[in-house]
């Protein structure tokens, strides 16, 4: 094991080899209640302490424990049906938050004996059980009932719970807390006429953003009205969101959706069919954001149970195969509806269809779009930080990329990607130091926005600080992204970063730690060995190189094959966001429309600036932001019936991306458009 060693071992044999001054002392111990076990003829013949310990006699669960079938039947129901299906049927509900002594006092007892009395339901969400004497237990119940006046009197009930009886200690007594009201009440007055549950697959970051989003929906306490105003049908009806979240760690789940009202979590392998099957036939939408290679098993379960599906990935080929089966089977399957794919397509066609629609002709269309540190956290010298691992980065890095440029078609090789990044500033954010790399092949642009045979220029770069091409790209020319295993590697010595650096820079003294590895060192070796000609640009490399650590001589680890893995690694732990740092999100389009009978040329612009914020103490990225709205704004709109066309589809109707930009901008995104 690599690291500071082992920090846990744990053996299962080895609760049975004890000590012997602790046998000894165990056995004593033990010895006192044996005797009165072996003589008593009954259960109630035993003494207090040893009747609350007993958890089962004569075949059945003694009283003490009757809460254990009472609370794995509320677990079984979820399992079993829609989460929270009992309590649908009632009108009311809250959540209910109780911790303390809930088991070793049995306080659990009497929480279900006053719901169930008053003729309520319930319906365990989360349960922590206390490990020792002085660990408190946690719980979470939400509870039901036909009547809101019955639903008061139990929350009052609870309430008198946590209060110590005379001569019992305070710490014994249950803390009760009741959570946010599940929006159910009165649900005739107020309009809301169903409940829709949308499954989303994937706890990751983008998950809670959209979570959050699709549960404040119907909620009469939403701070957020104009969402309280989305009609279904163009009705006065509205509809009660309930989001289950689902992960392969029931864990990941949980954390997503704490402190988020109708919200349940559930462990999920999509590997298990049978288990996948079950929840995507319960519920309304399902929306993935699990990669990309899991669409499919997904989407052949959604038509298979005709239920729509949402993705943020691009349309690949095994989801474009789907098209006439998710027609067949009268669904819909949006996928690329998140930032890049997805707000750049909406903005996209808004332009274009309104140039269209006025006569005009797209002369030029660029588009780029980055996600970055926001400046204050651009503190490195590559002004760029990671939020996931960076190995996905840097192999996008190095993708070939064809663009269409003055009625020219270029070709960009991806060992040359880096170099060939431009200098690009932004008009209306004249403050923003940037440059682009070409994104892939945008010519397919040209075709999906139905521009192709009137552009003569088709562009879609990714924005990065500017610097950041030529130091990655000399990065790439010493050997920092070579996936083969390195020769260093296969010395019987564990070789040190700084080995590890001197050997790529193909450092020929007799010891490899004799040099003072400095910032002029490193310079003068890339120059030397003919890796970069531009001194200030070997300067910034080196700068760079020492900001993550490779001249230090502590061990590579074991888990290192390559000089890839080694990058990938140092990357992820200098270059990691800290603290309440932020990150950005910029999405800029250009567009010049020439317009018939010798009228002016018109220049659009439209921008989308995002930072990451702090929601309710929670702090969001600007990339889960806007890629989870997005999402989540895809499953409103399908169960919203205003996305009325199936098949595999993209955000670039107008059916999308009228109402999608609306939303977006309503729930705090701005979106910059001008005209020249």
């Amino acid at each position: 094991m690599d690291g500071n060693g082992i920090i846990c071992s744990a053996v299962d044999i080895l609760p049975t080899e004890f000590a012997r001054e602790a046998s000894q002392h165990f056995g004593d111990i033990l010895s006192q209640f044996i005797g009165i076990l072996a003589s008593s003829n009954s259960f109630d013949d035993l003494p207090a302490h040893l009747k609350r310990a007993c958890i089962v006699h004569g075949g059945s669960l003694t009283s003490l424990y009757e809460y254990i079938p009472r609370m794995r039947k509320s677990l079984e129901d979820s399992s079993q049906a829609q989460p929270s299906l009992q309590l649908a049927k009632k009108k009311h509900s809250t959540l209910i938050s109780l911790s303390g002594h809930l088991f070793d006092q049995f306080l659990i007892n009497e929480a279900l004996d006053i719901i169930e009395a008053a003729g309520g339901s319930f319906q365990l969400i989360k349960c922590q059980v206390g490990q020792s004497t002085d660990a408190m237990s946690y719980s979470e119940l939400e509870v039901g009932a036909d009547d809101k006046a019955v639903l008061d009197a139990i929350t009052d009930s609870l309430t008198s719970l946590a209060n110590p009886r005379e001569g019992e200690s305070k710490d014994n007594r249950v803390s009760f807390k009741v959570g946010k009201f599940r929006e159910t009440d009165n649900m005739e007055e107020n309009g809301v006429k169903r409940e829709a549950v949308v499954l989303i697959l994937g706890a990751g970051r983008v998950c809670r953003p959209a979570a959050e989003f699709l549960s404040s929906i119907g909620r009469s306490s939403s701070s957020k009205n104009w969402l309280n105003s989305y009609m279904i049908d163009g009705s006065k009806e509205r509809t009660l969101f309930r989001v289950i979240v689902a992960s392969l760690f029931l864990k990941d789940a949980e954390e997503i959706i704490e402190g988020i009202p109708n919200t349940t979590a559930v462990q999920l392998d999509i590997s298990n069919e049978e288990k996948l099957c079950n929840y995507i036939s319960q519920v309304d939408v399902v929306i993935s954001l699990l990669p990309a290679s899991c669409h499919s098993t997904i989407a052949n379960a959604c038509i298979q149970f005709g239920k729509n599906l949402v993705t943020a990935s691009y349309v690949d080929n095994s989801m474009s195969k789907l098209d006439e089966s998710a027609k067949r089977a009268g669904i819909t399957i949006l996928c690329e509806m998140g930032l890049d794919p997805g707000i750049d397509h909406m903005m996209a066609m808004k332009m274009i269809n309104q140039a269209h629609a006025r006569g005009g002709k797209i002369k030029s269309f660029t588009s780029y779009c980055g996600g970055l540190p926001a400046p204050a956290a651009a503190n490195n010298p590559l002004a760029y930080k990671f939020s996931w691992s960076p190995a996905g980065a840097i192999r996008a890095g190095r993708n070939p990329a064809t663009y269409k440029q003055n009625g020219d078609i270029l070709h960009v090789d991806g060992d040359k990607l880096y170099d060939s990044a431009s200098r690009i500033r932004i008009p209306d954010l004249p403050a923003f130091a940037l440059e682009c790399l070409p994104n892939r092949d945008s010519l397919v642009y040209g075709d999906l926005y139905g521009i192709q045979n009137e552009a003569s220029t088709v562009f879609r770069g990714t924005l990065r600080y500017e610097g950041f091409g030529e130091i990655m790209g000399t990065l790439a020319k010493i050997g920092f992204f070579n996936t083969e295993e390195s020769s260093i590697f296969k010395s019987e010595a564990k070789p040190t970063f700084r080995a590890f650096l001197l050997e790529l820079l193909q450092h020929s003294g007799k010891n490899l730690e004799d040099p003072v590895v400095s910032e002029k060192f490193i310079a003068d070796q890339i120059v030397a060995c003919g890796l970069c000609t531009d001194r200030d640009r070997a300067l910034k490399t080196a700068k760079t190189i020492l900001f993550l650590g490779f001249h230090e001589k502590e061990e590579v680890p074991v888990s290192c094959k390559s000089a890839f893995d080694i990058a990938c690694m140092r990357m992820e732990e200098r270059l990691s966001y800290s603290g309440q740092e932020q990150d950005m999100v910029l999405l800029h389009h250009e567009v010049e429309v020439e317009f018939p009978n010798g009228m002016p040329s018109e220049n659009h612009r439209a921008t989308l600036l995002e930072f990451g914020r702090s929601i309710e103490d929670r702090q969001y990225t600007a990339m889960a932001l806007t890629v989870g709205i997005p999402v989540a704004i895809g499953a409103l709109l399908l169960l919203g019936k205003n996305l009325r066309s199936k098949g595999v589809l993209r955000p670039i109707d107008p059916e999308v991306y009228v109402p999608g930009l609306d939303i977006l901008e309503a729930y705090g995104f701005k979106l910059l458009e001008k005209m020249d």
